[in-house]
């Protein structure tokens, strides 16, 4: 009896040890594929918990469906123009179809670091040195095309593929200094001439503005010189023609005294004639002492000839004549 009791706990034994086999958790964000037999029927364990055929269904492949970064190590690649570079790069990807991800390649990671290491080449291997540096959006851009379409057979959606470091040989490192060097006093040696031309400019600029400016501050001192002699020139004419009018005003006015004078008292004739004698000489002794007068010739027997004239001037023609 107490053998039976034995195995009876035996297999109980067992059977709790076999269907606990038989139990899967698959984690959030994770699938688990399961054969019968060394076949598969399109079982896919979901996240949770989930039961299997003790030796009859295993799983076979579980992995996350998350995006992950593949990690490409770095490589020499050579460049349309023959120089050596080295390259490494990131991508980013996700499973899919879980089932394309393990029956359709055989260690997907693997051969996923191998065609992205591919591409790389091929890509770098169409540009010249300058381009992989000038080029890499469109560089990503091509790899991320070219990558999605190669792994879409195996289940995989390549969300991003980016460059991260592109670095030249050590030769070519040097020349590229070197290369650089004279490109920055290349530079600065036409900064240099066009900071002196555009000096020269401006200096010849400078000078050409001020001539001008000169040239036209000496035509308008000599337009209003000009204007101030001709302004001179009139009042002095203005000043002289007043002068004549005043003089001749004057000498009317002295007339019609004199005429006046001579018509209410006739012995005024004798003091007119001695005045006009008197200023006779007095215009004599004026023109000698003139600057532009040097000699003066008067004949003393025109002097009674001259003084009878202005008698008979004054006169009415009844006086007789000095003897």
């Amino acid at each position: 009896m107490g053998g039976f009791v034995s195995f009876i706990f035996i297999l109980m034994m067992l059977g709790g040890s076999i269907a606990a086999s038989g139990v899967r958790i698959v984690n959030q964000s994770d699938e688990a594929l399961v054969e019968s037999l060394g076949k598969y029927t399109g079982k896919k364990l979901a996240p949770g918990l989930n039961f299997v055929f003790p030796f009859v269904e295993r799983v076979v492949f579980k992995q996350t469906i998350r995006e992950r970064v593949l990690d490409i190590p770095p490589q020499q690649c050579i460049t349309r123009d023959n120089v050596s570079i080295s390259v490494d790069a990131v991508v980013y990807w996700r499973i899919v179809d879980m089932e394309k991800a393990y029956y359709k390649v055989e260690n997907l990671q693997s051969a996923m670091v191998n065609l992205v290491l591919t591409q790389v080449r091929a890509e770098m291997g169409k540009l010249e040195l300058d381009e992989t540096f000038t080029a890499r959006s469109e560089i990503n851009e091509i790899l991320l095309r070219e990558l999605d379409i190669s792994t879409d057979p195996w289940g995989v959606k390549v969300t991003r593929v980016e460059l991260r470091d592109i670095v030249p040989s050590k030769a070519v490192q040097d020349s590229m200094e070197l290369q650089m060097a004279a490109e920055r006093k290349k530079r600065a040696a036409i900064l240099t001439s066009e900071g002196e031309r555009e000096s020269a400019v401006n200096s010849a600029r400078g000078r050409a503005e001020s001539a001008v400016l000169d040239a036209e501050a000496r035509k308008k001192a000599a337009i209003l010189d000009a204007e101030a002699q001709q302004k001179s020139i009139v009042l002095r004419a203005q000043a002289l023609q007043q002068e004549q009018v005043l003089h001749a005003q004057a000498t009317a006015q002295a007339m019609q005294i004199i005429a006046k004078t001579l018509a209410t008292d006739p012995d005024a004739r004798e003091s007119l004639q001695y005045l006009l004698a008197q200023q006779y000489l007095d215009m004599g002794l004026k023109i000698g002492s003139s600057d532009s007068s040097k000699v003066m010739f008067m004949d003393p027997k025109s002097i009674p000839a001259t003084l009878e004239g202005m008698r008979a001037i004054v006169g009415d023609g009844s006086t007789p004549p000095m003897g």
